[in-house]
C-alpha cells in the first residue's frame, strides 16, 4: 500500500512541551478537515508513557525533576525517550474506520519511505526487532542491528470521523549513551526491572560519520530530506512558535 499524499510538513523548530498533546489536537484538526497533516518537531529533555505506566510502584513517589518530565500516552508499547536531537514525525490522515486495518502494510510502507529518506543520507536501515532498546518492536528501523528509529501507529475516532497517526522517532544528533543512562535512571526510579542497552542504539550522527558524509547542519540535513520524502510541496512550513501544552496559545495549524 501507499501512505496518503501530504501537500506539505510542518516543521516545528522550538520544542514541544508536551507532543501527545500536539498530536491529539493535530487529529482533531484532520477530522474537521478530511486532510492529511505531517508534523515534524522535537520536545524538551523528558519522556512519553503508556498508561499502564501510571500502575507501577514507584510512580506516585517519582522525584519532581521526573514527574515533570513525563507525558503519557493512551497507546500501548513502552517508554520513549525525548530531547535534543530527538526528532518525531506525526503522520496523520483520515481513516474509513476506527477499527485498526491493514496495521502491518501501513507500518511496512513507513517504514520504506523512512528507509528510502536515510538511504540518501548514505544510510542502510531496515526494519527489525532489537532486543534492549526502547519501546522494542519489530517495526523499528535498525543499522547493523542497532536501533535508529522507533515506530508506532494509533487509530482513533475523533468527533465522529475515523483517524489513523503513525509516528517514528528518529535519533538524529542525540547521543545514545546518554538517552539509555536516562531511560535506565527512569525505569528504575519506577521500581522495575527494565533496563536498556546503549549498544542497541545508535543516531544518524553516528552512521553518517561512518559513511564520512555528515554535513555541518545534521539536523537541518535530516530535516531537508525528510521533508522531500514525505511532502509534496518543500520545503517544509516552519512554525516560528511552540504549539504548547494545555494553557499555552499557539498559532493554529
Amino acid at each position: 500500500m501507499q501512505l496518503p499524499l501530504f501537500g506539505f510538513v510542518t516543521l516545528h523548530r522550538d520544542p514541544l512541551r508536551d507532543g501527545t498533546h500536539c498530536e491529539a489536537e493535530w487529529m482533531e484538526g484532520c477530522a474537521a478537515s478530511g486532510r492529511a497533516v505531517a508534523h515534524l518537531w522535537h520536545a524538551p529533555a523528558g519522556f512519553v508513557v503508556p498508561r499502564r505506566y501510571t500502575a507501577l510502584p514507584g510512580w506516585k513517589s517519582l522525584p519532581s525533576h521526573l514527574a515533570a518530565a513525563v507525558h503519557v500516552r493512551a497507546s500501548g508499547g513502552g517508554l520513549v525517550p525525548q530531547g535534543p536531537g530527538v526528532w518525531n514525525l506525526s503522520l496523520i490522515w483520515p481513516a474509513g474506520s476506527a477499527t485498526p486495518n491493514d496495521t502491518g502494510a501501513i507500518y511496512a510502507a513507513f517504514c520504506d519511505a523512512l528507509a528510502a529518506a536515510f538511504a540518501r543520507l548514505g544510510i542502510h536501515a531496515a526494519p527489525q526487532a532489537v532486543e534492549g532498546s526502547f519501546c522494542d518492536g519489530r517495526y523499528n528501523l535498525a543499522v547493523q542491528g542497532r536501533k535508529l528509529v522507533g515506530t508506532a501507529q494509533a487509530w482513533r475516532r475523533v468527533n465522529g470521523r475515523p483517524v489513523v497517526l503513525a509516528h517514528a522517532v528518529i535519533v538524529v544528533n542525540a547521543d545514545p549513551e546518554e538517552i539509555t543512562a536516562r531511560a535506565n535512571d527512569f525505569e528504575r526510579a519506577l521500581c522495575t526491572t527494565t533496563r536498556y542497552r546503549a549498544d542497541s542504539l545508535t543516531s544518524v550522527a553516528r552512521e553518517a560519520r561512518a559513511d564520512a558524509r555528515e554535513p555541518p547542519d545534521l539536523e537541518r540535513w535530516v530535516i531537508a530530506v525528510l521533508a522531500e520524502q514525505f511532502a509534496r510541496m518543500v520545503p517544509p512550513r516552519s512554525l516560528a512558535q511552540t504549539i504548547a501544552g494545555p494553557g499555552d496559545v499557539g498559532p493554529s495549524v
